[in-house]
């Protein structure tokens, strides 16, 4: 067997991939009795007296390098500066190690560089160590970059993928499928540019209103695979099940129409600015409030609730009707972030 593109898509290809290939060639993976490798969450902890480090790590080959709404120096922050928040922890810093093929554009570069200390700024992150690798011009497609984050948070205010409670409600911070929508319209040439933009963008202030406020249970960030990846996997994680009104999940029309047009669900496809939180429900109606608030979040919707129904998703269609929301193979669009 040999690797193929799903094995860095998301979904249960990959899962089975790291599970099998991974995990069981790894002997030590936690540290102090920290969340350890094991956990498959956003990022791991390190328990250190009274406070906990959260450290993570992301790869980047989106394709294009850049596209509406971003390009991979705002995503590669953004997206390990998002890993880190989601675990309820406030973010620090990053390392940027870049591998750039011979003859890549140095104007670009300056362009990429630019974006990810734009981003950076944006929730008081520094960029603090790094590297730097060229590779021959047949070995390599452009630029790739690896980012790794470190966020700090007090003992026991750490967050997992795998909180969820019986009664919680879901939150989904604003509309789905616009990083991976705008990406494949964007690559295909369906003229939607004007109207769809990828959401990537860092979530740090928004989630930190939500903590504030308190009663999160649980949060991850929906990426490859997208919210039916990410909300299948708090699920199981959780051990309970969750059933979603379709009809309240907030998805942009220019995000249907290509959707439509590609035979591709927006449930399954890559998200770069979006969070999905459980929250106690006498909490849920502050923490919306919250984080409606901030830019980022200002098209969230309670989209469901936690039942216990062990592991199984359902979603009541706009007539009624239910149906199980499967965990996807993968994410249906290739080289995404």
């Amino acid at each position: 067997m040999k690797i193929g593109m799903s094995h860095g898509a998301g979904g249960e290809v990959m899962g089975d991939l790291i599970k099998e290939t991974i995990l069981n060639n790894l002997s030590k993976k936690s540290v102090n009795g920290g969340i350890s490798l094991d956990a498959l969450d956003d990022g791991s902890t390190i328990p250190m007296g009274d406070y906990e480090i959260v450290l993570t790590t992301d790869g980047h080959t989106v394709n294009p390098l850049f596209f509406p709404g971003g390009d991979i120096g705002r995503i590669s922050a953004a997206g390990t500066i998002n890993d880190v928040s989601v675990m309820g922890a406030k973010p620090l810093a990053i390392s940027n190690a870049m591998i750039i093929q011979e003859g890549f554009p140095i104007e670009d570069l300056d362009k990429i560089m630019k974006s990810m200390n734009a981003t950076c700024e944006e929730v008081d992150v520094a960029v603090i160590t790094g590297d730097t690798k060229v590779m021959e011009q047949d070995k390599l497609d452009g630029i790739v970059i690896v980012t790794t984050g470190i966020g700090i948070a007090k003992k026991g205010e750490i967050v997992t993928d795998s909180g969820l409670e019986v009664g919680d409600k879901i939150i989904i911070t604003g509309s789905v499928g616009d990083h991976g929508m705008s990406l494949m319209s964007f690559r295909e040439g369906f003229g939607f540019e004007t109207e769809l933009k990828s959401d990537v963008a860092p979530m740090w202030n928004l989630i930190k209103k939500a903590l504030d406020v308190g009663g999160v249970t649980a949060m991850k960030d929906p990426t490859r695979g997208g919210l039916a990846n990410c909300i299948n996997e708090m699920a199981k994680k959780s051990g309970v099940g969750i059933k979603l009104q379709a009809e309240a999940i907030p998805v942009k029309e220019a995000v249907k129409a290509a959707s439509e047009m590609l035979g591709i669900d927006p449930f399954e496809v890559a998200n770069e600015g979006k969070v999905l939180m459980g929250v106690k429900a006498e909490k849920a109606d502050e923490v919306l409030a919250a984080i409606k608030s901030e830019e980022y979040g200002k098209d969230a919707a309670i989209i469901g609730e936690v039942i216990a129904d062990e592991d199984k998703v359902l979603i009541e269609t706009a007539i009624g009707g239910i149906r199980i929301l499967e965990t996807p193979i993968a994410d249906p669009v290739p080289r995404v972030c």
